[in-house]
């Protein structure tokens, strides 16, 4: 880049602007600085260009770059400066970088301030021209920032910027645009410096206005003047602090003048919207000087109708009525209204405005409409009474829109405080509201209402009073009318009608706050609707407003005098429905705006006039409830909570009228409610409870009877909300009315005539017939809800009969379907509860029992077993449960019986999916009864006997192979194990074997599938050996019991190896609670339970076997050889292999102390895959230490393989040095890592393991690596050995299995897509996926790269050639890499290289070692230099003498990498050689050699300095005519090489022309190639004539190449060389010669290359004829 901005310098000295002085050639120098510049600006370019695609990294660099070189700027500002100022002007610069350099130099003027006033001319004049260049796209940018430059200087060189600028600003001369935005930028960043240019530079640009007739520059003179025009306003507000001459304002306005006329009559009827846009922004600044002129006011006045125009063009109306705005708001202030003849045309457009819709493309519609209203505002100031009678013959017009519009324009005129309306103007604005009350549509009423409103707000109250109030109270009832009664499909219609309702109601809330002296029509309207209405949203605002109502007519503010006299009690309808109707609305108070306050305030307000008699203590009562609903939401309140306090709030009102009829007639009221609420709501819900309550305290029986008794015939029996509400109601009734409830009952039974003909009573219920079993299951729980509710001293003598004796009449007496099973059983219940909860039974007994449980037990028999479909299930065993506690007591038989039904009935049961909630609910009620009846039937016998027997009960359930089965016994068995424990029964002692045997019974459930079963197992575990330890004097203690809970903790967890282990840690805490015979009894019944279940129990039953087995070790010391032998003899017997290897335990342990005797016999057996020896393999790796020590010692084995065999020294060195065969050794490797703890990654195996494992498959590659094993193999098997079963597919099972084992996710995820396993399988890519694999584990194996490397280093120095091949191929990748040259292993490396390359017996070895010497350019470039005279002489020595192609090629490739860290004078003498040398390769058939020698070259050209270039000079001119050719190369890659190499070589010739034409890769295509030729011939005709002679012989050679693309580019050549020979040139050619080398091209097979040789002929013969013209034989 320096010596493109030297030459660019240079080149361009004498196009340097006469504004600015000759820089002259750079010079790199000036301590560096330049350089260091120009790198960073280099930077700054190419991390812009990359930001896009890589993100905010490079952001960074760019950042940074930017602040080095400000900060440079500091030390040394005129290098900086200039530097940045030469690269201004480098020709062709990019856009990019002249902006980023503009940046840079904004910062330096920032930081430094005073410059150079030399730098500062320099880089104005040059600014100056950036700015005035043709504004394209990207030169609009250079043009801005270049501006802002220009800016940023004018702080503290304001003088030469604005000299610079007047310059280029000449009267009666359109200047460029950026001229005119760099002056608006100097005013408003420098106002007083300006102030002195600003006469001139004003009337200057009015000069301009006529010839400015482009868009953009009337843009840019408009945004100037809006910018003038505001700096001049800052002016004069800080005339004090000016130092310059003052102008006045008056002198200012009258310079703007001409300027307003001009903009207004000629630019503002611009085409362009844009034009239009600029003059009206600018006009607002323009009128905020010219408006406080009373002479220019009145002529800016006659310019309105031109901006009213405006409006129908496409122009954005907001900004034009800004404008219209300031001038009708200062014609008020001003007290100077627009003419009279204008009003009209004022009118007129501006309510066109507020009326018609604003066209979609105006953004600032709703902003617009607000400055309009101000319009108006200042218009009715001005003139009101014109303004009325224009909005007056608007409304006579039936359009909605204008009628709406006109309307809310009062609104906001109305609302209008300062100055205040005159009433004049306000009551004409009624008679035009009143003028339009007909019209029903919606928008036009809410505008109406809204009106109203606000006239009550305004302090108008007197102006509604009489047609405001009337037409507020029809709106109301119209709305509610409508909304009630609305179709189903919701309809536009009915979203207007809510809107309309909304409004109504707002207005009713302003006019009972704010309006004095109501009607009381207007309160009885109010009062009516809330009693009658269905629209239940509206109630909040009308309680509030008769809240607000009461209170100013209560306290007497607002009587009139007519009605002075009267009493001051509301006109109320009766108290009883009022009451009633506000209590079952609270019932739900935070529906429709949070009624319940609103109705709770109205009642407290209305008290004295409801009843008296409540007043005092509803004053006391209801201010708590209020609190309590602003205390909750309605997401926090509770529903119950509520209705409780509102149920006691009715039971102390009730109290207040006790002894009269009040209550009665508030049932009544309350019945009467019930068809005005839907089913199921909460109001009804509520209703039926108060209904009950208040009928309680009914005084006349007779008359509750008949209340009762009619709730009972209109009552839907079919619906289970109404039915559950009567009964509801029947059982409050019953705590003070039960006789006469049983009475209404029995009378009900009799009427409706119990017989299986009269039960469908249609004559009282013709809308839905009832059915038989639902009338009788409503009449057996309303038996039972009297007895819940009924007194316990009067239930006593009712409970046998009628209660009980009717629920069993009705039950037996029908179909006994579902619904009436659990009609029934409920009853039972209920009445069975009500019994227990009386407190003195004495010595009560319950006669119905027995026929109770017998239909109970018959009804759970009935049940299906495989499904849950109803609640029946658990609703008996509750009834059961509660009846076992009634006396008389059942006996032992029946006990034990009631448990087993009871147990079969629910265990059974299929666990509920997930997403059936309501059979999950059904099943875990069923349980929860299952456990409260077995509580229940245990505490009868609570003793070892008892325990015993209800376990045998739960043993089936227990072994189960079912896992819900199994589950839900367990938790069973835990419930009434805990029972037990806590009881008095814990004295007795167990019998002997007795714990064991229960212990054994609940062991290897710790091990199960199901999570549930395992806590409850361990819970009963628990709680049996607190049992035992409270009965033995046992040591168990807290620290125990802390480790059992650490073993529960892990039986959460899902992972069945924790589980295990945690079971086996149980094993070991228990085991410290047995003596032998308990061992004995707890093994016996482990081996009983194998085989009994499933897999997961006979695993954590050989687990406890095991665990015991090695607890007592000691202790059964004798019988260690027996039980080994038992475990031998029943291991082939055991199906799953995880069982037996846990048995196979035992055999291990010896192991442990014999390693290296037992390894190798075991690796002398058959593989471990086809052999139960697997198992014992697969039990030694989960002992981690020990299968590490196995997985050292196999290691150790492999690698002895490749190296120097050594003598023994002990015994155990002879077992470790005996043969086996390495396929056995690398299974049972890969089964070791594959078997080992997951969370072990052999850190300190891993490079080890890598480097053994890569060698193995090194060897496994050699023709002599098959394995002996296929011999021992055929002698036992007669099937082959699975193609699985080699020593290469093994040792890539077993690294993968490592790799994986590393968890490294970029790894392993690199590994799979560069098919790294791929490679290393195929013998012919072996080495590249040995490179590969090494390259990764240096990018990802942190922490042993160092290992790797020192592994590598001694495997290149063994004596197996397989050994030094791989480790060669890693070394490569290391090489590359600074870890050799960081652990100062380089020098032996390249020593060992050394010996590789040197090497002639395998060709690979060669290749490898070139090319890692290579690497060292990438690895460790600082020390290419200091090795050169080793990397260049071996590197050199495959060109010199070419053995091969391959490493032929790699020397080539090695000697770009290392020539890219050297200099000139570093290769010395080298350079001639590797020049010849690579030339000969040009024309090899071999493209990869053609493709390497191309490259080389063209490294060759960039190292080259002056003491070569003669030299290189001559290769050039040698090798150009190869070069020319081969960038047609049939190969793409070493024609586009060829082309970059001939691109570089160019400037060898001088050709300055040909040293910039399109990069390489944009002269792909044989028409540019072609161009480039016949120029570079056209030159060499005129300056080389004789080269170019001798290129064409050296062409014709080539004619005859193997390459036919090579043949036509001869052809081609060849052709443009000819056309550009002189005729002196061409009479020395041989011209038969040459037409007989193209003629025989004609025989050629490819028909290009025999099109190229004819073109060429017949240019032959063109030249050939000119040739004979020049001739004096031809001219004669």
């Amino acid at each position: 880049m320096t010596e493109a901005i030297t030459e660019a310098a240079v080149d361009s000295s004498e196009e340097v602007s006469e504004e600015a002085e000759d820089l002259g050639p750079l010079e790199s120098d000036d301590s560096g600085t330049f350089q260091q510049v120009v790198n960073l600006l280099d930077i700054i370019d190419s991390d812009s260009a990359k930001t896009d695609t890589t993100g905010a990294g490079l952001d960074m660099r760019k950042t940074l770059a930017s602040v080095i070189i400000t900060e440079k700027a500091t030390a040394e500002p005129s290098v900086v400066i200039n530097t940045l100022i030469r690269c201004l002007q480098v020709p062709e610069i990019s856009t990019q970088r002249k902006v980023n350099i503009y940046n840079i130099l904004q910062e330096i003027i920032q930081q430094e301030g005073e410059l150079e006033e030399q730098c500062v001319r320099r880089l104005v004049a040059i600014a100056s021209k950036e700015m005035r260049e043709i504004p394209e796209m990207e030169g609009y940018i250079k043009a801005e920032v270049a501006s802002d430059t220009l800016v940023a200087l004018s702080r503290n060189h304001f003088s030469l910027v604005m000299y610079e600028l007047q310059h280029h600003l000449k009267p009666l001369n359109l200047t460029d645009e950026f001229v005119i935005i760099t002056l608006a930028k100097l005013a408003n960043g420098n106002v007083f410096e300006f102030m002195p240019y600003m006469g001139i530079t004003l009337a200057t640009i009015f000069t301009m206005l006529r010839l400015a007739n482009e868009a953009k520059i009337r843009q840019a003179i408009c945004g100037a003047m809006e910018t003038f025009c505001e700096t001049v306003q800052f002016y004069l507000k800080h005339l004090e602090e000016s130092v310059y001459p003052v102008m006045t304002e008056e002198q200012f306005a009258l310079k703007l003048f001409p300027m307003y006329h001009y903009f207004v009559t000629v630019w503002l009827r611009h085409h362009n919207p844009e034009v239009k846009l600029g003059v009206i922004k600018s006009l607002k600044p323009m009128l905020n000087l010219l408006l406080p002129n009373d002479d220019l006011r009145e002529q800016v006045y006659d310019y309105i109708p031109l901006l009213l125009a405006e409006y129908q063009g496409g122009l954005e109306a907001l900004f034009i009525t800004q404008v219209l705005r300031q001038i009708l708001e200062v014609s008020v202030i001003t007290n100077t209204p627009v003419p009279q003849m204008q009003l009209h045309t004022i009118f007129t457009e501006l309510h066109i405005q507020v009326c018609n819709k604003a066209p979609a493309q105006h953004q600032y519609s709703s902003q617009n409409l607000r400055e309009m209203v101000h319009c108006f505002i200042a218009l009715a100031r001005s003139y009101p009474k014109e303004l009325m009678k224009f909005f007056f013959s608007q409304m006579e017009t039936s359009k909605e829109a204008i009628r709406v519009g006109t309307l809310n324009l009062i609104r906001a005129i109305v609302s209008a405080d300062e100055p205040r309306m005159s009433i004049r103007a306000i009551y004409l604005a009624i008679r035009v509201v009143k003028n339009t009350l007909s019209d029903t549509r919606s928008k036009v009423r809410m505008a109406i209402l809204r009106i109203i409103g606000q006239l009550a707000l305004s302090g108008y109250q007197e102006r509604i009073k009489g047609w405001g109030l009337k037409y507020v109270s029809v709106q109301l009832t119209l709305t509610t009318y409508k909304l009630t009664n609305h179709r189903e499909n919701f309809s536009h219609r009915d979203l207007e009608e809510r809107m309309v309702h909304k409004v109504t109601m707002d207005t009713v809330k302003i006019i009972t706050s704010s309006v004095s002296g109501m009607t009381n029509e207007f309160w009885v309207r109010l009062l009516c609707y809330i009693m009658e209405t269905d629209y239940m949203e509206a109630l909040t605002p009308i309680c509030i407003s008769l809240t607000n109502l009461a209170e100013h007519q209560l306290h007497g503010q607002d009587v009139d005098v007519s009605v002075a006299g009267k009493s001051r009690q509301m006109e109320l309808p009766a108290p009883q429905k009022l009451l009633a109707r506000l209590l079952v609305l609270m019932s739900s108070p935070y529906k429709g705006e949070g009624r319940g306050i609103a109705m709770l305030n109205l009642l407290r307000t209305l008290s004295e006039s409801i009843a008296p008699s409540m007043a005092d203590m509803w004053e006391l009562e209801i201010p708590l409830l209020v609190q309590y609903l602003e205390e909750h939401t309605e997401f926090t309140w509770d529903q119950k909570a509520w209705e409780d306090k509102l149920i006691q709030f009715l039971q102390n009102s009730l109290k207040k009228t006790r002894g009269s009829s009040w209550s009665l007639r508030l049932s009544k009221e309350l019945n009467n409610q019930i068809a005005s609420f839907d089913s199921p709501s909460l109001e009804k819900g509520f209703l039926y409870r108060a209904l009950g309550l208040t009928l309680a305290t009914g005084l006349e029986a007779s008359k509750v009877e008949v209340l009762l008794l009619e709730l009972l015939y209109k009552t839907d029996y079919s619906n289970d909300f109404d039915c559950e509400g009567v009964i509801l109601c029947f059982g409050l009734c019953a705590r003070g009315q039960v006789k006469t409830v049983l009475n209404v009952l029995h009378d009900f039974e009799e009427r409706i005539q119990e017989s299986e003909q009269s039960w469908q009573i249609s004559a009282w219920r013709k809308d839905h017939p009832w059915r038989r079993e639902t009338v009788k299951s409503a009449l057996m729980v309303m038996y039972s809800c009297v007895a819940s509710y009924c007194h316990p001293q009067m239930l006593l003598n009712l409970v046998d009969s009628p209660i009980t004796a009717k629920i069993i009449h009705h039950y037996v007496s029908s179909c006994q379907d579902v619904c009436l099973k659990m009609a029934f059983i409920k009853s039972v219940v209920q009445v069975t509860k009500a019994i227990n909860n009386i407190k003195d039974l004495e010595d009560f007994q319950f006669a119905q029992k027995t026929t109770l449980t017998s239909i109970i037990v018959a009804v759970l028999e009935a049940e299906p077993t495989n499904n849950l479909v109803s609640p029946v299930r658990a609703l008996a065993m509750e009834a059961l449960s509660h009846l076992s506690k009634l006396k008389p007591f059942y006996s032992t038989e029946e006990n034990s019986e009631l448990m087993d039904i009871s147990i079969h009935s629910v265990i059974s049961l299929q666990l509920p999916g997930e997403d059936n909630e309501s059979i999950k609910t059904l099943y875990a009620k069923a349980l929860s009864a299952l456990e409260q009846l077995m509580e229940s039937l245990l505490q009868r016998q609570l003793d070892p006997k008892g325990l015993q027997e209800m376990v045998q009960l739960l043993e089936k359930w227990i072994l189960s192979e079912k896992e819900w089965e199994r589950e839900k016994a367990m938790s069973l068995h835990l419930y009434l194990t805990r029972i037990y424990v806590h009881s008095t029964g814990v004295c007795i002692p167990l019998k002997l074997g007795q714990f064991g045997t229960m212990v054994g019974l609940i062991a290897p459930c710790t091990c199960d599938a199901h999570q549930r079963t395992r806590m409850a197992s361990m819970n009963v575990l628990s709680s049996l050996l607190d049992l035992h330890a409270s009965q033995t004097s046992s040591l168990w203690g807290p620290s125990k019991e802390k480790e059992l809970e650490k073993c529960k903790e892990d039986l959460w967890g899902t992972d069945m190896e924790k589980i295990f282990c945690a079971s086996s840690r149980i094993a070991k805490v228990v085991c410290t609670e047995f003596n032998c015979d308990e061992v004995v009894s707890l093994i016996q019944k482990l081996c009983e339970n194998i085989g009994a279940m499933d897999l997961q129990h006979d695993k954590a039953s050989v687990t406890w076997i095991g665990t015991f087995l090695q607890m007592w070790a000691k202790e059964l010391e004798d019988k260690v050889a027996e039980i080994l032998g038992a475990i031998l003899v029943h291991l082939p017997a055991v199906d799953h292999p995880e069982v037996r290897r846990l048995l196979i335990e035992g055999i291990l342990l010896l192991a442990h102390h014999h390693r290296e005797t037992i390894l190798t016999p075991l690796l002398r057996q058959p593989l471990p895959m086809e052999s139960h020896l697997a198992e014992v393999w697969l039990a030694m790796s989960e002992n981690v230490p020990f299968a590490r020590t196995v997985l050292h010692s196999l290691m150790g084995r492999l690698q002895s393989r490749l190296s120097p065999r050594v003598d023994a020294t002990s015994k155990a060195d002879i077992w470790r040095m005996a043969a086996v065969d390495p396929l056995m050794t690398l299974c049972t490797i890969h089964l070791l890592i594959e078997k080992l703890d997951e969370n072990d990654n052999l850190p300190d195996f891993l490079p080890d393991l890598i480097y053994t494992l890569l060698l193995q498959l090194g060897s496994s590659h050699q023709p002599e690596a098959a394995s002996p094993v296929l011999k021992t193999w055929r002698l036992v098997h007669t099937a082959p050995l699975s193609e699985e079963m080699n020593l290469q597919r093994v040792t890539i099972k077993s690294m993968q299995l490592l790799f994986k084992r590393v968890r490294n996710q970029p790894l392993a995820r690199a590994l799979e897509e560069q098919a790294v396993w791929g490679l290393l399988r195929g013998g012919g890519t072996f080495l590249e996926g040995v490179s590969l694999l090494a390259r990764l584990c240096m990018q990802h194996v942190e922490g042993h790269r160092q290992r790797l490397a020192e592994l590598v280093l001694r495997g290149m120095d063994s004596e197996v050639l397989s050994c030094r091949i791989s480790s060669t191929a890693a070394c490569v990748e290391f090489m590359s890499d600074p870890v050799l040259y960081q652990e100062k292993l380089l020098k032996p490396a390249v020593v060992l290289l050394e010996k590789g390359a040197d090497q002639e017996e395998d060709e690979a070895l060669r290749v490898l070692s070139l090319r890692a010497l290579g690497n060292m350019a990438l690895g460790a470039p600082k020390k290419v230099k200091q090795y050169r005279k080793v990397l260049l002489e071996k590197c050199l020595v495959p060109l010199r003498e070419p053995t091969s192609t391959s490493v032929t090629a790699e020397g080539m490739d090695a000697l770009t990498k290392i020539l890219a860290e050297l200099r000139e004078r570093d290769v010395g003498s080298s350079f001639d050689a590797i020049s010849e040398r690579c030339r000969i390769f040009f024309d090899n058939e071999s493209e990869l050699l053609r493709l390497k020698a191309f490259v080389l070259f063209g490294k060759l050209a960039r190292v080259v300095g002056m003491s070569k270039k003669h030299f290189f000079k001559g290769e050039v001119k040698k090798a150009w005519i190869p070069l020319l050719l081969h960038s047609q190369d049939p190969c793409s890659d070493s024609a586009q090489a060829c082309m970059a190499t001939m691109f570089q070589c160019v400037h060898f010739w001088g050709w300055k022309s040909l040293e910039c034409p399109s990069r390489p890769c944009d002269t792909t295509t044989d028409d540019k190639m072609t161009v480039f030729q016949t120029t570079m011939c056209s030159i060499l005709s005129q300056k080389k004539p004789a080269v170019l002679y001798s290129f064409l012989l050296e062409t014709m050679v080539y004619v005859k190449n193997s390459l036919s693309r090579i043949r036509i580019a001869a052809c081609n050549l060849a052709g443009i060389i000819m056309k550009q020979m002189s005729t002196h040139y061409l009479k020395k050619l041989d011209i038969p010669a040459l037409r007989n080398s193209l003629q025989e091209l004609q025989l050629d097979p490819d028909p290009e290359v025999r099109q190229a040789a004819l073109e060429t002929l017949k240019v032959l013969d063109s030249c050939s004829q000119h040739r004979l013209l020049a001739s004096p034989e031809g001219m004669s």
